[in-house]
């Protein structure tokens, strides 16, 4: 069970990361084309931006992450190089959404978009996907790294944890 969880995990996983680096590119050398003028042009380009985001990578990605997490408590892997990992494919998330958000503009400016480079999106999502490869491959330790962070940040307050916010 185990194993075709982490296969669906990984195969999900690179999707949405393939997705990802195809999105800005396909936004920028794709959507400037001169093709794009024409109603059937501006069609193909919307269709295939909406398509590949809506129906491939966001699935994807949804994915990856629910089963990710499924593994996450099924492996009972609660180490600091996991925290870091989920802050890195936290940062992917953020990537995706403002992907989508550049699709829909594009959708909506017929040609009137002003669209950043491709290379601005890569420059991020290409380090943090490597990161959450090599926090994976590695499993590093971290201590180093955690010993560096204010001593408020490296222990609990003390503090119960509210009765409204406490699900148990």
């Amino acid at each position: 069970m185990i194993a075709a969880l982490k296969a669906a995990h990984i195969i999900a996983l690179c999707i949405w990361c393939a997705g990802l680096i195809l999105l800005p590119i396909l936004l920028h050398i794709y959507g400037r084309r001169p093709e794009m003028r024409s109603q059937a042009g501006f069609t193909e380009f919307r269709w295939l931006t909406h398509y590949s985001y809506i129906a491939v990578i966001t699935p994807a990605a949804v994915i990856a992450v629910s089963v990710g997490t499924v593994l996450i408590f099924a492996l009972e892997v609660l180490s600091a190089w996991m925290l870091a990992k989920l802050i890195a494919v936290a940062g992917m998330v953020l990537l995706h959404a403002w992907m989508g958000h550049l699709i829909v503009q594009a959708g909506e400016g017929r040609g009137d978009f002003h669209l950043p480079m491709a290379g601005l999106s890569l420059l991020a999502l290409v380090p943090l996907i490597g990161l959450v490869l090599w926090l994976v491959l590695a499993k590093p330790s971290l201590e180093e790294l955690i010993a560096l962070l204010p001593s408020i940040l490296q222990e609990p307050r003390g503090n119960p944890i509210p009765a409204r916010l406490n699900p148990l």
